[in-house]
């Protein structure tokens, strides 16, 4: 599976490389452009969930323990599983939405239609499950009852939101301002001096230096939030780029893995300075961070909801807003309790993206003409 996985990404990555190169200064544009600022939040957070706010704390004594993640500190593990390289995934679908797609059309044929979004709803759901899951660890003292009863209102405000395009965009940019204010509060709290917090910014420098190890799976770990990410791959793509306003091929590439990638390592930065020097997180900092979190996981939610109701027709005009709000929110609970008690997994919604992935390969080459 993990041979599958890594000859995946190795294909993935050469071919970003090579659409940079070939069409580098070629305009995309979307449906709906949006200015830059606005493009980048809801890049941001339609991408991100309760585990860029939440996982850190947790894994960084992970990362510092086990032999197979010793080549350089947890910062720039941390970094490595999240930030840059991984965005090109997301860089290659929003390229091809953006020109190949309008061209070729082939998510308009049936089974890649139907494939298409039966994964943007199970990888939609893996998120609220995802949530569940690590509620507890979260959440101080929460019951079972309380943790599902705080899942399904998630997912209700998330189908909530995606009934206008306005509250995911008013959603993507405040939530962002927020996770900005957030690190600043954070960092000011830890009592940082700016050369003790540029001194651990330094430590992503590690990540950088070994890259090429992050292109396979360094661990069983590593390989599940690799799935993880092509799982999402597809569907992000598609979502934003419904909002990009003109970008270059070359700068769209720049946007996706920069822009990200320095909130992400500035984010786990601080969250590491706290880990490394034995600072404690007080209970209302905590609370700051499940509220945010659980703002991600409503963001990523209302996003690929909207996404995999309009491919499918099934939008509130066409089935009134009872109907859209009731089968959605019993739509994503029910996936999420499959996920619960039963052997579903990310990992093979991850492979039957690759399969997609393949299947496009093939189908591109046949078209080959078109492109041109």
């Amino acid at each position: 599976m993990y041979a599958i996985l890594s000859l995946a990404i190795a294909l993935t990555l050469a071919t970003s490389l090579l659409i940079c190169i070939r069409w580098r200064n070629v305009q995309c544009t979307g449906p709906t452009p949006l200015s830059l600022t606005a493009f980048c939040a809801i890049l941001f957070t339609s991408g991100l969930d309760v585990g860029l706010i939440m996982f850190p704390l947790v894994e960084f004594p992970v990362y510092a323990s086990e032999a197979q993640y010793n080549f350089t500190n947890p910062l720039a593990i941390e970094f490595g599983f999240w930030g840059f390289l991984v965005w090109a995934f997301y860089f290659l679908t929003t390229f091809y939405f953006c020109i190949i797609e309008p061209k070729v059309g082939l998510f308009k044929l049936k089974p890649i239609r139907w494939v298409n979004n039966l994964i943007i709803i199970t990888t939609c759901a893996f998120t609220a499950f995802l949530f569940l899951s690590y509620a507890p660890s979260y959440i101080a003292d929460i019951s079972n009852s309380q943790k599902y009863l705080l899942a399904a209102l998630i997912i209700f405000i998330a189908v909530f939101s995606s009934t206008d395009i306005r509250y995911v965009k008013i959603l993507s940019i405040s939530s962002s301002a927020l996770f900005i204010l957030l690190t600043l509060v954070m960092l000011i709290a830890s009592g940082a001096s700016a050369e003790s917090y540029l001194k651990t910014v330094s430590k992503l420098s590690g990540y950088f230096v070994n890259i090429h190890r992050f292109v396979s799976p360094i661990s069983d770990y590593h390989g599940w939030y690799l799935f993880w990410w092509f799982a999402w791959s597809i569907m992000i793509g598609q979502f934003v780029a419904r909002f990009v306003s003109g970008l270059k091929t070359w700068q769209l590439l720049l946007a996706l893995l920069v822009i990200p990638s320095i909130a992400i390592g500035l984010w786990f930065s601080t969250l590491y300075y706290y880990y490394s020097t034995g600072i404690p997180v007080n209970a209302m900092l905590r609370g700051a961070m499940v509220i945010l979190g659980i703002i991600f996981v409503i963001n990523s939610l209302d996003s690929l909801i909207r996404l995999y109701t309009d491919n499918l027709g099934f939008d509130v005009h066409s089935l009134g807003r009872c109907k859209y709000l009731a089968g959605n929110w019993l739509l994503i609970s029910t996936l999420v309790l499959l996920y619960q008690f039963t052997p579903l997994k990310i990992e093979w919604v991850g492979l039957v993206v690759i399969g997609l992935y393949a299947a496009i390969y093939l189908l591109l080459f046949k078209h080959r003409k078109m492109l041109y």
